[in-house]
């Protein structure tokens, strides 16, 4: 027997979702008493899931695809034209593959070698400075790690405009006006600058190390064979830039908690595995990415309820990391969680769910719990400062959303015991 689903009454509720924000499938799913709804989004029907179970159901290949579900506009902004987040199938497992390759521990362990001593760097110049703004500091000191990570260290004169044209791809998705303009501008001219170094390395006219992101994927071959063009490359490229700047956004959200919740500093210095439960429940606790988008492949039913062939459907992100089902007091900060949590793939999803190497979970996963790991230890146990009076509050309908304050820090210094 097939169930209804239930329905949201209205016409559109795009609005709706921009003012809501993260909240906007959890508020429903919690006042319709249902994982699953239907709504209208920019005028079409659009089915709304949240939950371990909804979510496995989304990652499904032959339920699900990729390709034509996120609106242009986060194409043009966050992902880029045919990047990996728009392929299927086994385009898509393809695509992965070359990105996947530079997951190994091996180049992970350099990146976030690299972010240390930019914290080195950033340190020497902070010490200096009355105050920072920490949100724009990370994001610049993250850009430089990234770059140099790739293969194409910046010159000091351009990290302020490449830091900010990178985080324009992952500030300006969701908002309206000219603001969006900006971020699909700033992504035009980064790829065409990283399109032109890619021909270059092509044409033999400069070299990058053979074991670097820009060699391996300027000369990466698709799945038949050939080598991809350079727009595409230059994509993938800025997907592995991106994604490394956007963990300023978390870095905020970690030192908000090691100031609302300073007990837990003492179990950072004491227990050196500890770093892993408290990033872990930074990632689950704050918003990061609302939700991930796909259209339904063929007509399907699924726990009774019909899903027709080309209906948009959204997977709540945000709401499936705060499940009571999931996870008992959701809304409370309790890192020790993860002493306990299992690993599936589908109840703990900020950064996306299902499997790495043929799924669509975020490739970058990895990279971005170690450089978290590697900051926190920098903010726990080798730096002292001080957060003055601000707006340390963040709203749940900004994407993305990070205290008000960019959190200033005021008196920033080495530790003591750093120094000895």
């Amino acid at each position: 027997m097939d169930n209804q689903i239930p329905r949201e009454e209205g016409l559109d509720h795009s609005i709706a979702l921009l003012k809501e924000g993260y909240n906007f499938i959890l508020n429903r799913s919690q006042s319709m008493q249902s994982d699953i709804f239907e709504t209208r989004i920019l005028g079409k029907k659009a089915i709304c899931m949240i939950g371990e179970e909804a979510a496995a159901l989304f990652y499904d290949e032959n339920k699900f695809q990729r390709n034509g579900a996120a609106p242009n506009r986060v194409v043009q902004t966050l992902f880029g034209k045919n990047s990996v987040q728009t392929l299927d199938g086994e385009e898509h497992r393809h695509r992965k593959e070359m990105l996947m390759s530079m997951m190994n521990p091996e180049e992970i362990e350099k990146l976030v070698e690299i972010v240390k001593m930019e914290w080195e760097h950033s340190i020497d110049q902070w010490a200096q400075m009355e105050q920072i703004v920490l949100y724009e500091e990370m994001k610049k000191l993250l850009c430089k790690a990234a770059f140099k990570w790739v293969g194409y260290p910046l010159h000091e004169d351009d990290v302020k405009v490449i830091t900010k044209g990178i985080a324009a791809m992952f500030e300006t998705p969701a908002v309206l006006g000219p603001t969006h303009w900006i971020g699909r501008s700033a992504r035009n001219q980064i790829e065409k600058k990283i399109e032109g170094l890619i021909q270059e390395a092509r044409n033999k006219q400069i070299m990058f190390s053979e074991n670097t992101v820009l060699h391996k994927f300027a000369f990466y071959k698709d799945s038949n064979g050939n080598l991809m063009d350079g727009e595409t490359v230059a994509v993938e490229v800025l997907n592995m830039l991106r994604p490394i700047v956007a963990i300023a956004i978390y870095m905020n959200f970690t030192v908000l908690a090691l100031h609302n919740f300073p007990h837990e500093k003492e179990k950072l210095r004491n227990y050196s595995d500890y770093s892993q439960l408290f990033v872990q429940e930074v990632r689950r606790y704050y918003p990061f990415f609302p939700f991930v988008a796909a259209k339904v492949k063929t007509n399907f039913t699924w726990n009774g309820y019909k899903f027709e062939k080309g209906t948009l459907t959204l997977l709540d992100l945000y709401g499936t990391n705060h499940d009571p089902n999931i996870w008992g007091q959701p809304n409370e900060f309790k890192p020790e969680r993860f002493a306990r949590w299992k690993g599936s793939p589908f109840s703990f999803i900020p950064q996306g769910g299902g499997d790495y190497n043929n799924g669509h979970r975020c490739a970058g996963e990895w990279i971005t719990i170690e450089v978290m790991k590697g900051s926190l230890d920098y903010l726990v146990k080798r730096l002292e400062y001080e957060i003055p009076e601000q707006d340390l509050s963040f709203n749940m309908d900004d994407i993305p959303s990070i205290p008000q304050s960019k959190i200033i820090l005021k008196n920033v210094r080495r530790s003591l015991e750093s120094l000895h």
